[in-house]
Protein backbone atom coordinates (compact mmCIF):
# COMPACT_ATOMS: atom_id res chain seq x y z
CA UNK A 1 0.00 0.00 0.00
CA UNK A 2 1.61 3.26 -0.96
CA UNK A 3 1.38 6.13 1.27
CA UNK A 4 0.05 9.57 -0.24
CA UNK A 5 2.71 11.43 -0.81
CA UNK A 6 2.57 14.76 0.75
CA UNK A 7 3.00 18.47 -0.60
CA UNK A 8 5.46 20.60 0.43
CA UNK A 9 5.10 23.74 1.14
CA UNK A 10 7.07 26.65 -1.00
CA UNK A 11 9.63 28.05 1.16
CA UNK A 12 9.11 31.83 0.79
CA UNK A 13 12.16 34.13 0.01
CA UNK A 14 13.23 36.83 2.41
CA UNK A 15 14.66 38.76 -0.40
CA UNK A 16 11.54 38.98 -2.02
CA UNK A 17 10.14 39.90 1.42
CA UNK A 18 12.09 42.59 1.62
CA UNK A 19 11.46 43.58 -1.62
CA UNK A 20 8.01 43.92 -1.73
CA UNK A 21 8.35 45.58 1.73
CA UNK A 22 10.58 48.37 0.42
CA UNK A 23 8.25 48.57 -2.93
CA UNK A 24 5.08 48.86 -0.50
CA UNK A 25 6.90 51.66 1.08
CA UNK A 26 8.43 53.63 -1.24
CA UNK A 27 4.98 53.42 -2.85
CA UNK A 28 2.98 54.81 0.14
CA UNK A 29 5.39 57.71 0.74
CA UNK A 30 5.07 58.40 -3.15
CA UNK A 31 1.91 58.99 -3.02
CA UNK A 32 2.03 60.54 0.59
CA UNK A 33 4.95 62.93 -1.01
CA UNK A 34 2.62 64.16 -4.42
CA UNK A 35 -0.97 64.50 -2.18
CA UNK A 36 1.20 67.35 0.07
CA UNK A 37 2.17 68.95 -3.08
CA UNK A 38 -0.80 68.80 -4.45
CA UNK A 39 -2.36 69.94 -1.63
CA UNK A 40 0.03 73.13 -1.57
CA UNK A 41 -1.03 73.90 -4.94
CA UNK A 42 -4.46 73.66 -4.51
CA UNK A 43 -4.78 76.08 -1.84
CA UNK A 44 -1.45 78.05 -3.98
CA UNK A 45 -4.12 78.25 -6.57
CA UNK A 46 -7.08 78.96 -4.46
CA UNK A 47 -4.77 82.34 -2.30
CA UNK A 48 -3.92 83.59 -6.14
CA UNK A 49 -6.97 83.77 -7.53
CA UNK A 50 -8.41 85.31 -3.85
CA UNK A 51 -5.71 87.90 -4.32
CA UNK A 52 -6.65 88.45 -7.92
CA UNK A 53 -9.85 89.14 -7.06
CA UNK A 54 -9.51 91.33 -4.44
CA UNK A 55 -6.80 93.75 -6.32
CA UNK A 56 -9.35 93.65 -9.41
CA UNK A 57 -12.95 93.63 -7.90
CA UNK A 58 -14.74 95.59 -5.31
CA UNK A 59 -15.11 94.23 -1.52
CA UNK A 60 -18.45 92.99 0.01
CA UNK A 61 -18.53 95.05 3.14
CA UNK A 62 -21.59 93.40 4.68
CA UNK A 63 -19.99 90.15 4.41
CA UNK A 64 -16.69 91.87 6.06
CA UNK A 65 -18.16 93.15 8.54
CA UNK A 66 -20.15 89.81 9.62
CA UNK A 67 -16.73 87.94 9.33
CA UNK A 68 -15.28 90.91 11.89
CA UNK A 69 -17.93 90.24 14.22
CA UNK A 70 -17.52 86.21 14.15
CA UNK A 71 -13.79 86.11 13.25
CA UNK A 72 -12.90 88.97 16.04
CA UNK A 73 -15.10 89.98 18.58
CA UNK A 74 -16.83 86.38 19.22
CA UNK A 75 -12.70 85.44 19.64
CA UNK A 76 -12.02 87.82 22.10
CA UNK A 77 -13.24 86.00 25.69
CA UNK A 78 -11.21 82.94 24.40
CA UNK A 79 -8.05 84.71 23.70
CA UNK A 80 -8.22 87.07 26.60
CA UNK A 81 -8.76 83.94 28.99
CA UNK A 82 -6.15 82.11 27.24
CA UNK A 83 -3.44 85.27 27.63
CA UNK A 84 -4.35 86.23 31.42
CA UNK A 85 -3.83 82.68 32.25
CA UNK A 86 -0.54 81.81 30.04
CA UNK A 87 1.12 85.17 31.79
CA UNK A 88 -0.21 84.08 35.69
CA UNK A 89 1.30 80.33 35.15
CA UNK A 90 4.40 82.08 32.95
CA UNK A 91 5.32 84.34 35.77
CA UNK A 92 4.74 81.44 38.93
CA UNK A 93 6.64 78.92 37.21
CA UNK A 94 9.51 81.23 36.56
CA UNK A 95 9.26 83.41 40.00
CA UNK A 96 9.45 79.72 42.05
CA UNK A 97 12.57 78.75 39.48
CA UNK A 98 14.60 81.78 40.26
CA UNK A 99 13.77 81.80 43.91
CA UNK A 100 16.47 79.53 43.88
CA UNK A 101 19.29 82.15 42.99
CA UNK A 102 17.46 85.12 44.74
CA UNK A 103 16.64 86.76 41.19
CA UNK A 104 12.53 86.21 41.94
CA UNK A 105 12.07 90.13 41.82
CA UNK A 106 12.88 90.12 37.99
CA UNK A 107 10.78 87.53 36.53
CA UNK A 108 8.85 90.40 34.63
CA UNK A 109 11.65 90.45 32.64
CA UNK A 110 11.38 87.02 31.38
CA UNK A 111 7.42 87.06 30.89
CA UNK A 112 7.56 90.22 28.95
CA UNK A 113 9.91 88.37 26.65
CA UNK A 114 8.21 85.32 26.18
CA UNK A 115 4.38 86.53 25.92
CA UNK A 116 5.30 89.37 23.27
CA UNK A 117 8.12 87.41 20.98
CA UNK A 118 6.72 84.01 20.67
CA UNK A 119 3.53 82.72 23.87
CA UNK A 120 1.39 85.78 22.69
CA UNK A 121 1.49 85.28 19.02
CA UNK A 122 1.62 81.26 18.74
CA UNK A 123 -0.99 80.87 21.63
CA UNK A 124 -3.67 83.40 19.76
CA UNK A 125 -3.17 81.87 16.57
CA UNK A 126 -3.79 78.26 17.59
CA UNK A 127 -6.48 79.69 19.75
CA UNK A 128 -8.31 81.18 16.37
CA UNK A 129 -7.20 78.02 14.11
CA UNK A 130 -9.23 75.84 16.94
CA UNK A 131 -12.23 78.19 17.29
CA UNK A 132 -12.36 80.06 14.06
CA UNK A 133 -10.42 78.06 11.36
CA UNK A 134 -12.66 74.56 12.51
CA UNK A 135 -15.78 77.05 12.48
CA UNK A 136 -15.03 78.38 8.56
CA UNK A 137 -14.16 74.50 7.65
CA UNK A 138 -17.37 73.52 9.00
CA UNK A 139 -19.74 76.29 7.24
CA UNK A 140 -18.25 76.06 4.26
CA UNK A 141 -17.73 72.07 4.54
CA UNK A 142 -21.52 72.05 5.17
CA UNK A 143 -22.51 75.03 1.87
CA UNK A 144 -20.40 72.21 -0.09
CA UNK A 145 -21.94 69.29 0.23
CA UNK A 146 -25.75 70.92 0.58
CA UNK A 147 -24.43 72.16 -3.13
CA UNK A 148 -24.84 75.54 -1.84
CA UNK A 149 -21.78 76.72 -3.78
CA UNK A 150 -22.65 74.86 -6.67
CA UNK A 151 -25.68 77.23 -6.67
CA UNK A 152 -23.62 80.25 -6.43
CA UNK A 153 -21.41 79.37 -9.32
CA UNK A 154 -24.81 78.10 -11.71
CA UNK A 155 -25.96 81.69 -10.40
CA UNK A 156 -22.65 83.32 -11.78
CA UNK A 157 -21.58 83.96 -8.72
CA UNK A 158 -17.70 83.07 -7.71
CA UNK A 159 -17.23 81.27 -4.57
CA UNK A 160 -14.10 83.31 -4.05
CA UNK A 161 -15.12 86.08 -3.89
CA UNK A 162 -18.32 85.25 -1.48
CA UNK A 163 -16.80 83.26 0.52
CA UNK A 164 -12.97 83.16 0.27
CA UNK A 165 -11.67 86.40 0.58
CA UNK A 166 -14.10 87.77 3.39
CA UNK A 167 -12.82 85.03 5.80
CA UNK A 168 -8.93 84.94 4.54
CA UNK A 169 -8.97 88.97 5.11
CA UNK A 170 -10.64 89.50 8.29
CA UNK A 171 -8.36 86.69 9.38
CA UNK A 172 -5.09 88.13 8.08
CA UNK A 173 -6.48 91.46 9.82
CA UNK A 174 -8.20 90.34 12.97
CA UNK A 175 -4.95 87.53 14.63
CA UNK A 176 -2.38 90.48 14.87
CA UNK A 177 -5.51 92.73 16.90
CA UNK A 178 -6.43 89.95 19.12
CA UNK A 179 -2.53 89.29 19.75
CA UNK A 180 -1.91 93.01 20.60
CA UNK A 181 -4.57 92.63 22.83
CA UNK A 182 -3.34 89.24 23.93
CA UNK A 183 0.01 89.90 24.73
CA UNK A 184 -1.43 93.33 27.09
CA UNK A 185 -3.05 90.62 28.73
CA UNK A 186 -0.76 88.78 28.93
CA UNK A 187 1.85 90.73 31.03
CA UNK A 188 -1.17 92.10 33.51
CA UNK A 189 -1.64 88.30 34.28
CA UNK A 190 1.90 87.86 35.26
CA UNK A 191 1.69 91.36 37.09
CA UNK A 192 -0.64 89.80 39.61
CA UNK A 193 1.51 87.10 40.12
CA UNK A 194 4.36 88.71 40.39
CA UNK A 195 2.46 91.19 43.07
CA UNK A 196 1.23 88.58 44.75
CA UNK A 197 4.28 85.92 44.71
CA UNK A 198 6.91 87.66 43.92
CA UNK A 199 6.42 90.45 46.43
CA UNK A 200 7.20 93.24 44.07
CA UNK A 201 4.95 96.19 43.15
CA UNK A 202 3.60 97.39 39.96
CA UNK A 203 5.29 100.05 39.02
CA UNK A 204 8.53 97.65 40.02
CA UNK A 205 7.30 95.27 37.36
CA UNK A 206 6.49 97.60 34.52
CA UNK A 207 9.68 99.23 35.02
CA UNK A 208 11.02 95.52 34.15
CA UNK A 209 8.88 95.13 31.31
CA UNK A 210 9.74 98.21 30.26
CA UNK A 211 13.74 98.10 30.14
CA UNK A 212 13.66 94.62 28.89
CA UNK A 213 10.85 94.43 26.26
CA UNK A 214 12.06 96.31 22.84
CA UNK A 215 9.83 97.70 20.21
CA UNK A 216 10.92 95.53 18.05
CA UNK A 217 10.08 92.41 20.02
CA UNK A 218 6.59 93.40 19.95
CA UNK A 219 6.70 94.54 16.17
CA UNK A 220 8.29 91.19 15.00
CA UNK A 221 5.88 89.24 17.35
CA UNK A 222 3.10 90.52 16.10
CA UNK A 223 4.07 91.10 12.49
CA UNK A 224 4.38 87.11 12.61
CA UNK A 225 0.52 86.39 13.16
CA UNK A 226 -0.40 88.52 9.92
CA UNK A 227 0.94 85.24 8.23
CA UNK A 228 -0.72 83.09 11.09
CA UNK A 229 -4.06 84.58 9.92
CA UNK A 230 -3.46 84.45 5.93
CA UNK A 231 -2.50 80.39 6.86
CA UNK A 232 -5.76 79.75 8.86
CA UNK A 233 -8.00 81.26 6.41
CA UNK A 234 -6.65 79.71 3.65
CA UNK A 235 -6.36 76.42 4.86
CA UNK A 236 -9.90 76.66 6.59
CA UNK A 237 -11.49 77.52 3.74
CA UNK A 238 -9.72 75.02 1.24
CA UNK A 239 -10.89 72.41 3.26
CA UNK A 240 -14.23 73.41 3.37
CA UNK A 241 -14.45 74.30 -0.29
CA UNK A 242 -12.84 70.39 -1.01
CA UNK A 243 -15.82 68.64 1.69
CA UNK A 244 -16.53 65.22 0.20
CA UNK A 245 -18.63 62.43 1.52
CA UNK A 246 -21.82 63.89 3.48
CA UNK A 247 -22.07 64.66 6.81
CA UNK A 248 -18.94 62.73 7.74
CA UNK A 249 -16.33 64.54 5.67
CA UNK A 250 -17.77 67.86 6.99
CA UNK A 251 -16.20 66.55 10.39
CA UNK A 252 -13.12 64.95 8.63
CA UNK A 253 -12.67 68.31 6.98
CA UNK A 254 -12.43 70.14 10.31
CA UNK A 255 -10.47 67.73 12.06
CA UNK A 256 -8.25 68.47 9.27
CA UNK A 257 -8.36 72.05 9.76
CA UNK A 258 -7.47 72.10 12.97
CA UNK A 259 -4.71 70.32 12.65
CA UNK A 260 -2.93 71.14 9.34
CA UNK A 261 -3.32 75.08 10.65
CA UNK A 262 -1.24 74.26 13.48
CA UNK A 263 1.18 72.45 11.93
CA UNK A 264 1.29 75.56 9.68
CA UNK A 265 1.56 77.70 12.75
CA UNK A 266 4.75 75.83 13.83
CA UNK A 267 6.71 75.39 10.93
CA UNK A 268 6.27 79.21 9.94
CA UNK A 269 6.79 80.38 13.31
CA UNK A 270 10.53 78.72 12.92
CA UNK A 271 11.26 80.52 9.54
CA UNK A 272 9.81 83.48 10.68
CA UNK A 273 11.44 84.14 13.60
CA UNK A 274 14.73 83.53 11.69
CA UNK A 275 13.68 85.53 8.80
CA UNK A 276 13.15 88.52 11.61
CA UNK A 277 16.16 87.84 13.13
CA UNK A 278 18.09 89.20 10.49
CA UNK A 279 16.65 92.37 10.37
Amino acid sequence: MTEPIQKSTPLTDPGHELHQSVEGFLRAFGASFLAFFDYLGGIGRMAGEALQRLLTRSLEFNAIIAQFQNIGIRSVMLVSLIAVFTGMVLALQFIVGLKRFGLSLYAGQVVGVAITRELGPVLTALMIAGRVGAGIASELGSMTVSEQVMAIRAMGGSPISKLVIPRVLVATIATPLLTTMAIWEGILGGMLISMMEGEVTARFYWDQVINTVEPYDFFSGVAKTVFFGFFIGCIACYQGLSTTGGTKGVGDATTKTVVYCSVAIFISDFFLTKLFLLF
